[in-house]
């Protein structure tokens, strides 16, 4: 059954998730958002955090509507979204909350879609659209989804950074003996195939050392076992340095002390990356077999940084130690360094006002084709 919106003039257009206040992970959700024309669309907020707590990086307007679902069940959440009258809803969170994936199979809208957190098909067939872009979902690979296949211009991942962060430092291999190549990524993408093409590059850039950091090393145990990780391949602790959390300001800090970040295999960095940009340290990526491991290289292409997508491992090693061993790394990387992020605000991965009207096209294109269906 349609809503009253079909002849009105605002589409009720509905966000679910429970990561409004997590505001680093949420850049590109608030670059869109923000961006809303709110004379084209009413924006709706399904929230499982409080709107205390969703104060960065979130820029409301009057007419919005906020919902704090904390302890909603999936069926008062139906019912409430149903009483919101909302035309489009949109998951954000994927499988990253996966107790909220029953409500979608319950079609509380007329039309459900996935976005921002979504990394693969969920095969389940509560969700009517996935939207991506040409990079993460090439067209012959449309058929693999059990979802339709909605796509954006550039990147599907479009970012702001409105909040403080750190400047930009001059690349450490200036005063180093090598290039310091780094990950903030969470633990668990540091797969073992990924120690051993980390290990490989260290192995064939003399002077190289590795700085990786997050939660999980702030365990003593968890940092001997990643340190065993490396010395199956010949890489010592004194090359392999594990660092624990901090205050986000100061873990972005980090990035003052590494020349290039390595990015993870088959599950890209996201947030990482874009931090990692911004921050002006690039990222080695390549083109992977699935979206999950395209990520980044939508982000980098879109933010014009694609020469260091490589094509496959192979060639993402190789573009690593290449980089590692270059005798011109530093006055490139330092010129990298002081202009990347003024280039990035004017590249189309930045260009979140663009991004906002690309989606209410493909919300209003979606929404036309269910009332042409409905009318038939």
């Amino acid at each position: 059954m349609l809503h009253a919106a079909a002849n009105a003039q605002h589409l009720r257009i509905g966000y679910v998730s429970s990561f409004f206040h997590r505001e680093n992970w949420m850049k590109p959700v608030w670059g869109l958002i923000n961006q809303h024309d709110r004379s084209i669309v009413q924006v709706n907020l399904f929230s499982d955090a409080p709107a205390a707590s969703s104060q960065i990086g979130y820029c409301r307007q009057p007419e919005d509507r906020f919902f704090d679902t904390t302890d909603l069940s999936n069926q008062a959440l139906a019912s409430l979204v149903r009483e919101a009258g909302i035309d489009v809803l949109i998951d954000l969170n994927g499988y990253s909350n996966m107790r909220r994936l029953p409500l979608f199979i319950a079609r509380p809208s007329p039309i459900v879609m996935g976005w921002f957190n979504m990394y693969a098909t969920t095969g389940i067939g509560g969700f009517d659209y996935l939207i991506g872009d040409e990079h993460v979902i090439p067209a012959a690979e449309e058929h693999l989804y059990a979802e339709r296949i909605c796509r954006i211009p550039g990147s599907y991942l479009t970012f702001e950074v409105n909040y403080p962060v750190p400047p930009v430092a001059d690349p450490p291999c200036f005063t180093n003996k090598g290039v310091t190549f780094g990950s903030l990524a969470s633990q668990y993408k540091i797969t073992n195939e990924v120690v051993e093409s980390w290990s490989r590059i260290l192995r064939q850039t003399p002077g190289s050392l590795l700085i990786l950091k997050n939660a999980r090393m702030a365990s003593p145990h968890s940092r001997q076992f990643v340190h065993r990780l490396f010395a199956k391949h010949g890489i010592g602790p004194e090359r392999v340095f594990l660092e624990g959390p901090e205050e986000h300001y100061e873990f972005l800090k980090a990035y003052g002390r590494i020349d290039i970040v390595l990015d993870t295999f088959p599950y890209n960095g996201g947030t990482s990356t874009t931090e990692a940009i911004w921050q002006g340290v690039p990222v080695i990526t390549f083109h992977g077999d699935r979206w999950a491991s395209r990520t980044s290289a939508s982000i980098l292409r879109a933010g014009g940084l694609q020469e260091f997508v490589a094509c496959d491992l192979e060639a993402y090693t190789s573009l690593a130690i290449r980089w590692g061993s270059s005798p011109d790394t530093r006055e490139r990387l330092t010129e990298l360094r002081r202009s990347m992020r003024s280039k990035l605000s004017v590249s189309s991965v930045c260009d979140t006002h663009r991004f906002a009207r690309e989606m209410e096209h493909i919300y209003k294109t979606c929404w036309d084709a269910r009332k042409s269906d409905s009318l038939a």
